[in-house]
C-alpha cells in the first residue's frame, strides 16, 4: 500500500507544474524554454512551409488523417523491407503482409497492440524509424485533436494542427523523452546497437539475451501512452524495466500527458470565465492573465472532470488489488495456500502492490505496456482493465481520454436537463439536437466494434481457433483483444493466439475505426459548438463545476457500461468468477 501511496503522491506533485507548462505552450503563453524552442519551430515551419493560420474542423481533421496516411505509408514500406542490412546485426527478416498491415495501424492509432515479438520480429532499423517514430506522431496527433476539441467547444477558434503537432513534439514529448530515458539507463535499462548474444545457463543449456536501442523507446512509449515493449514480454521483461524505481518511473510518465490535458481543459475553462468577467469589470488584460496563470492551477470545470476520472480509477484499482491479493475462492478450497496473494504471471520483483498498480495504470490511461501477464490475473482482477478499456473514459490516451469524457459531459448535461426541467448547456453553449446526436454517434461506436466483432470471432473457425483457455476465459480472451484494440491500448490476454490473419485484419480495423471515427465526430461537436454564440448563464443552468457534476458523471458513465458491456461480461469474466 506504501508503494501505491508513494506513486500517486510524486504523480501529484509532478502534474500540476507539467500541466501549467503545457498550458502556455498551447496557448501560446511564455514558457521559460522559449529561447531555444521558438527558433527550433520557427525552423521547422520555415522549412516545411507550415501555414500557421487556423482551421475550420474539417480542415483540421483532414489535416491530421493525410499526416497520418503518409506516416503509415512510409513505415509500412520499412517493414517489409526490413531485411536490408542497415542496422539490423540480427539479421531480421522482413514482416509480411497482414502483419505489416496490423503493425502500421496499431502504432499509427497510438495503440501499440503488438501481435510479434519485437526481438525477433523487428530490426534495430524499424524500431527506431517506425516503431519509436510513430510513438512520436500518433501521441502529438491525440494531443493536437485534444487541445482542438478543447478550443471548439470554448468557443474559440480551432487552432492549426501542424502547429499544435509540432509544438508537443518539440517542447514536450522529445526533451522530456531524453530526460525519463536517462533516468531508465540510470536504473539499468539497456542502450545500444550491439546484436544479441548468446551465453550458457547454469543447466548448460544456451539462451539468447536481447540487445539494442530499448531505453530510447521506452522512455516515449510511456510518456505518449503507446505502450509497444521493444521485447515480447514488455515491462516484465527486466530490459525494459529493471526494478521498483524503473517501475515508478515508467508508471509516472504514462500518466504525465494524459492528466494535463485535464489540467489544460481546466485552466482554459477558467480563462473564459475570468475573461468574460473581467471583461465586464473593465480590467486590464495584464490583470487577466496574472490572474489566470498565477493563482489558478486547475479551474472548477477541469476539477469536476479530474475528480470523476480519479474516482473511476480508484474504484478500479481497489477492485483489482482487492482480488489479487486475495486470490481465488477455489484455489483456498482446494487447499491451495494464498498467503501471497495470486502471483502466477507478477514478477517477485514487483509483487501484487505494484502489478496491480501498472495493470489499473496502463489500462486506465490506455497506454497498453504490462509488468505482468493480464491473462493471468484472477477473473474480477482482469474485469477491471478490461472494463477501463470498455469505458475509455478513465483518463485514458494521450487527448483522447478527455475527449471521451467531454461527450459523456454534454449527454450528462441533456439527460440531467431533461430529467430536471434545466437548460442543456456545457460551458456556455446550448446543447442540441445536432450535437446530441454526433455524441450519441461517438459514444455508440465504441461498443459496435467491441461487441459486433467480438461476435463475429466467436462464430466462425477463424476466430475461435485463437482462443486458447475454452470456456469463459476464452470468451473474456476475445473481449480483451478487441476491447484493447477499441481502446487503442494495446495489452492482451496474450494467451491467445492472435497473429493469424484473421487476427491481424481484424484487429486493424477495429484500431482504426475506434481512432479515427471517434476523432472526426468529437471535432465535428467542437466544430459545431464553436460558432455558437454564448448564452448567460441563469437559474436554469446546470452546474458543471461542482462535485455533484463529477458523480452525475461516474454514474452516467457506469450505466451506459451495464447497458452495453453487463450482458457479455457476466458471460466472460463474472461466470469465470462464480465457477471459480
Amino acid at each position: 500500500m506504501f508503494q501505491i501511496l508513494l506513486t500517486m503522491l510524486i504523480f501529484f506533485i509532478v502534474i500540476f507544474p507539467c500541466g501549467n507548462y503545457l498550458y502556455k505552450v498551447t496557448n501560446d503563453k511564455e514558457t521559460f524554454a522559449d529561447p531555444l524552442f521558438n527558433k527550433v519551430d520557427s525552423g521547422i515551419f520555415k522549412l516545411l512551409k507550415i501555414d500557421k493560420t487556423d482551421m475550420e474542423w474539417k480542415e483540421y481533421a483532414l489535416s491530421l488523417i493525410l499526416v497520418n496516411a503518409c506516416l503509415v505509408l512510409f513505415s509500412y514500406v520499412v517493414l517489409r523491407i526490413q531485411s536490408i542490412g542497415l542496422f539490423n546485426p540480427n539479421k531480421i527478416s522482413s514482416m509480411e503482409e497482414g502483419l505489416s498491415f496490423n503493425t502500421i495501424i496499431s502504432f499509427m492509432t497510438n495503440t501499440n497492440l503488438q501481435h510479434y515479438a519485437g526481438e525477433s520480429g523487428l530490426s534495430y532499423f524499424s524500431q527506431m524509424f517506425v516503431i519509436t517514430m510513430m510513438m512520436f506522431t500518433s501521441a502529438a496527433s491525440g494531443y493536437a485533436a485534444c487541445v482542438a476539441m478543447i478550443r471548439g467547444i470554448l468557443g474559440e477558434k480551432m487552432g492549426n494542427f501542424y502547429v499544435d503537432f509540432i509544438k508537443i513534439i518539440t517542447r514536450f514529448l522529445l526533451p522530456a523523452a531524453i530526460i525519463v530515458g536517462l533516468l531508465l539507463v540510470s536504473q539499468g535499462v539497456i542502450q545500444n546497437f550491439n546484436a544479441n548474444f548468446v551465453i550458457k545457463t547454469i543447466e548448460g543449456k544456451n539462451q539468447e539475451i536481447g540487445a539494442g536501442p530499448v531505453a530510447a523507446l521506452e522512455s516515449i512509449k510511456h510518456l505518449g501512452t503507446n505502450g509497444g515493449g521493444f521485447f515480447g514480454s514488455n515491462s516484465s521483461n527486466p530490459f525494459e524495466n529493471p526494478n521498483i524505481i524503473s517501475n515508478i518511473i515508467e508508471l509516472i510518465s504514462m500518466m504525465l500527458l494524459p492528466a494535463s490535458c485535464v489540467i489544460i481543459f481546466g485552466k482554459m475553462a477558467y480563462d473564459k470565465t475570468f475573461n468574460k468577467l473581467a471583461s465586464e469589470r473593465d480590467q486590464s488584460p495584464r490583470q487577466i492573465d496574472k490572474a489566470a496563470n498565477k493563482k489558478v492551477w486547475m479551474g472548477k470545470e477541469g476539477q469536476s472532470i479530474f475528480i470523476a476520472m480519479s474516482i473511476l480509477f480508484v474504484i478500479g484499482l481497489g477492485i483489482c488489488y482487492h482480488n489479487e491479493l486475495t486470490g481465488t475462492n477455489g484455489a483456498n478450497l482446494a487447499g491451495i495456500s494464498h498467503s501471497m496473494g495470486n502471483m502466477e504471471g507478477k514478477e517477485m520483483r514487483f509483487g501484487l502492490a505494484q502489478s496491480s498498480l501498472f495493470t489499473t495504470v496502463t489500462t486506465s490511461f490506455t497506454t497498453g505496456t504490462v509488468n505482468n501477464m493480464h491473462d493471468s490475473l484472477t477473473p474480477l482482477g482482469g474485469l477491471v482493465p478490461m472494463l477501463h478499456m470498455m469505458l475509455n473514459v478513465v483518463f485514458g490516451g494521450a487527448g483522447v481520454g478527455l475527449m471521451n469524457m467531454l461527450i459523456y459531459a454534454i449527454l450528462a448535461v441533456f439527460i440531467c436537463g431533461l430529467m430536471i426541467g434545466k437548460t442543456p448547456e456545457y460551458l456556455g453553449k446550448k446543447i442540441e439536437g445536432k450535437e446530441m446526436k454526433l455524441a450519441a454517434l461517438s459514444i455508440i461506436i465504441h461498443p459496435l466494434l467491441i461487441l459486433g466483432f467480438s461476435a463475429i470471432a466467436v462464430s466462425c473457425t477463424s476466430g475461435l481457433a485463437g482462443i486458447t483457455n475454452p470456456g469463459f476465459h476464452g470468451l473474456s480472451q476475445i473481449l480483451y483483444e478487441y476491447s484493447s484494440s477499441a481502446a487503442n491500448n494495446g495489452s492482451g490476454f496474450e494467451g491467445l493466439s492472435d497473429n493469424t490473419m484473421f487476427w491481424n485484419i481484424t484487429c486493424g480495423l477495429v484500431m482504426f475505426f475506434g481512432r479515427y471515427l471517434a476523432i472526426i465526430i468529437q471535432l465535428a461537436i467542437a466544430g459545431s459548438l464553436s460558432k455558437k454564440i454564448d448564452i448567460n448563464e441563469t437559474a436554469g443552468t446546470l452546474k458543471t463545476n461542482n462535485l455533484t457534476f463529477s458523480i452525475i458523471l461516474v454514474i452516467i458513465v457506469y450505466i451506459f457500461a451495464a447497458l452495453t458491456f453487463l450482458p457479455v461480461l457476466a458471460l466472460g469474466p463474472i461466470a469465470e468468477w462464480l465457477v471459480l
